[in-house]
């Protein structure tokens, strides 16, 4: 049984897409243990209340300095015997330290096909808003293993999406959600769950 936490930092839509898929038997051999939070205010919270998950904040602000913050952030993950981290829309960095501990068992969700539209500053809306200002065809999403650069780890999952006339940000982020992120967070979770991930020389291997 896959040990799962999962990581997020606002309203927690992919959250909700990975407790529906568990729920709905789309993921297998997974138990949801915690979601962890650095926003007080988080509705992903709710969320986790609401699934009878344990909801758990650990705030920066909390701390007087970022150490602090990233001791307590380790120690909390550690208590809980996770076996795979799932970012989903965590916006805070993640500590090397930890990045070290679980290595290729922490995910991230991001909204472009990367290597596209990804890096320092691209998160959350500037994506979109760069897609569109660039004038692309097509968008989507990617699921990748966490390393120490960003948004540079092992890709295992990409789906794209196409872009629409009259497409604002807003409609663009709402259609990669819908169409890509919701879908590949749960089915990348999944297949990890069932030994089917691994990497090899920096790449992932899906097997069958």
């Amino acid at each position: 049984m896959l040990r799962v936490a999962v990581m997020v930092s606002g309203g927690g839509t992919n959250l909700q897409a990975i407790i529906d898929a568990i729920n709905d038997g789309k993921i297998t051999n997974t138990e949801l243990v915690a979601v962890i939070s650095n926003n007080k205010g988080a509705y992903a919270l709710e969320r986790a209340k609401n699934a009878g998950i344990k909801d758990i904040l650990v705030s920066p602000k909390d701390y007087g300095t970022r150490e602090e913050f990233h001791k307590a952030l380790i120690e909390t993950i550690d208590s809980l015997n996770v076996d795979l981290i799932v970012l989903a829309g965590y916006l805070v960095v993640i500590p090397l330290e930890l990045i070290d501990k679980y290595e290729n068992r922490i995910i991230n969700i991001h909204p472009s096909l990367i290597p596209s539209f990804c890096g320092t500053g691209f998160y959350g809306l500037k994506v979109h808003e760069a897609a569109l200002s660039r004038g692309v065809k097509v968008v989507g999403a990617t699921v990748h293993f966490v390393d120490k650069g960003t948004d540079t780890g092992p890709i295992i999952l990409q789906k794209a999406v196409e872009v629409e006339q009259g497409d604002t940000p807003e409609i663009l982020q709402r259609r990669v959600m819908e169409q890509a992120e919701w879908k590949l967070l749960p089915e990348a979770i999944n297949l990890i769950a069932n030994g089917r991930v691994s990497v090899v020389d920096g790449k992932t291997v899906i097997n069958s």
